[in-house]
């Protein structure tokens, strides 16, 4: 089965900011969870705005359903659910109200459904958002964005603000959701812990540039970070190290095969590694060029 999502060299440059998204290229498969991390300025949202067509990409091509987008595709829309970090509803509206904007808007909307997920979630219908808290808000747009039915969802940083309870509810609700083969979710984040729990596959920008992409049981079970002495570093092949980063008497060192590496150099120290641990390494260290070119 084709890819629900696919990018192929897509680029997008922000000339006041000299920010540059750089031939970016990935691909989310159905029935699939990719978590996609970064710090804040690598690019997360303006690859989520060149998926939606909200801005115009400079090059490079968006497949959605195996089709690029344009802005009379309205049947590729209705497939999509979207939630933005931040306000997604003007305050002044009430669930009630958002529920008959988004009938007017979305053909498969299903009020019945948005109901039951306001019951379900504990929100009020007939407050105004502005009242709600954090985690109130993002719960109603999560709500609205799974109540017309979409096949993919894309979430900007949908956890981010909320209590451990909260975001558990979420990803319970997220994991629920892909359990129909036909269906994906590109999640942006930078809770890591949260992608730990429940992604497939993690891709890893910096600063406008795709690094890596991994599914997450490679990422548990095959790859570690060995923790090397500087005479031990020296000795190592470049092309046995993906990124390192030193520390005040140590230097640890991203590798993709544990077995192999503790085979080839034994009295090394390897430890499996975290989601978290790979983004510091790669953000904060240096990526070795043999892994760029690979």
């Amino acid at each position: 089965m084709e890819n629900i999502l696919e990018l192929h060299q897509v680029s997008k440059t922000y000339s006041k900011s000299d920010f540059t998204l750089d031939s970016l290229s990935l691909s989310l498969p159905y029935g699939a969870i990719l978590g996609f991390v970064g710090e804040n300025g690598a690019g997360k949202t303006t690859t989520i705005d060149c998926i939606l067509n909200t801005v115009r990409k400079d090059s490079g091509t968006v497949k959605l359903f195996g089709r690029e987008m344009g802005d009379e595709d309205t049947d590729i829309r209705e497939k999509i659910g979207v939630v933005y970090d931040g306000d997604n509803f003007p305050g002044f509206w009430t669930a009630t109200h958002l529920s008959r904007v988004m009938a007017g808007l979305y053909a498969q909307w299903d009020d019945a459904l948005f109901q039951k997920y306001l019951e379900e979630f504990r929100l009020p219908p007939r407050q105004k958002i502005r009242s709600y808290s954090r985690g109130m808000t993002m719960k109603l747009a999560l709500a609205a964005a799974l109540s017309h039915h979409p096949q993919l969802l894309i979430l900007d940083e949908a956890t981010s603000g909320l209590d451990p309870i909260m975001r558990d509810d979420m990803l319970d609700v997220f994991l629920e959701f892909v359990q129909e083969e036909s269906h994906s979710i590109f999640l942006s984040s930078h809770i890591t812990s949260d992608l730990d729990k429940i992604a497939d596959y993690i891709a890893f920008l910096h600063m406008g540039k795709l690094i890596m992409t991994v599914s997450r049981n490679d990422l548990a079970y095959k790859y570690g970070v060995m923790r090397c002495r500087e005479s031990q570093f020296s000795a190592l092949h470049p092309e046995d190290m993906i990124a390192y980063r030193k520390r005040d008497f140590q230097i640890d060192v991203l590798v993709s095969d544990v077995e192999a590496a503790r085979n080839k150099y034994r009295d090394a120290v390897i430890d499996h590694v975290s989601v978290d641990e790979v983004m510091l390494l790669l953000v904060k260290g240096t990526v070795c060029k043999e892994f760029l070119r690979l």
